[in-house]
């Protein structure tokens, strides 16, 4: 048996049996972003590491999806808030389709959250708060990256970081090209695994303009 067949049946043969704990109608909170925080006051209590690290998939002009994985800096009852360099791969594509995913893969808890929902541009001065509250190394390494751009080597880029740390030796302004995005959801599912796969997923749907919810369940 060659080496990629020997890869292969290894991974068919990887499974996990969850018993962590269940789901039910009974649980849920009136809305999801409630339901959001008590998820997340469980994986910070649960010592996960970074549990505000989220995945964000969009989609391009021309229909292609991608995603990766940032930090969610806020979340309320208007929905979730990530930063990032506007003319990186995503801001880009959220230029152009402002549809996106997020997914929350909270292995430890045996929980997944995922969210679809529609991005917009938050205000420049909430912007320029959060920035402000950023450590000085990361303001500098907003104005080194041109994200997203190739770059010759790791010693241009950290050429380009020393060049920023001269340019502002006190006080470091937020860069032109650098925002963020509340991400307001329209579907949000709740994911807990179960023994024999009979995984719970509750899914809350947004029903019509306003903020009111109804909630079902999915075969898993």
């Amino acid at each position: 048996m060659g080496a990629d067949n020997q890869d292969e049946h290894d991974l068919a043969a990887l499974r996990h049996d969850y018993a962590a704990g269940g789901l039910d109608e009974a649980d849920l909170a009136s809305d999801p972003v409630t339901m959001f925080q008590r998820w997340f006051a469980d994986a910070v209590s649960g010592g996960l590491h970074e549990p505000n690290a989220m995945v964000v998939s969009t989609v391009s002009a021309d229909g292609r999806p991608s995603s990766r994985t940032v930090l969610l800096k806020g979340i309320g009852p208007d929905g979730f808030r990530f930063f990032t360099n506007l003319g990186s791969r995503k801001g880009v594509d959220l230029a152009g389709n402002a549809h996106c995913a997020l997914l929350f893969p909270w292995h430890d808890l045996e929980r997944q959250v995922r969210v679809e929902g529609t991005a917009t541009l938050i205000s420049r001065d909430d912007v320029a708060a959060y920035f402000a509250s950023r450590p000085r190394g990361s303001q500098l390494g907003a104005w080194a990256s041109s994200q997203s751009t190739p770059v010759f080597d790791r010693g241009a880029l950290e050429a380009s970081y020393d060049e920023a740390e001269r340019r502002f030796p006190g006080e470091v302004p937020v860069p032109d090209g650098w925002g963020g995005y509340l991400v307001r959801p329209e579907v949000v599912e709740f994911w807990q695994g179960r023994t024999g796969r009979l995984h719970d997923r509750l899914v809350y749907r947004r029903a019509g303009a306003g903020d009111t919810w109804a909630t079902q369940r999915l075969a898993p």
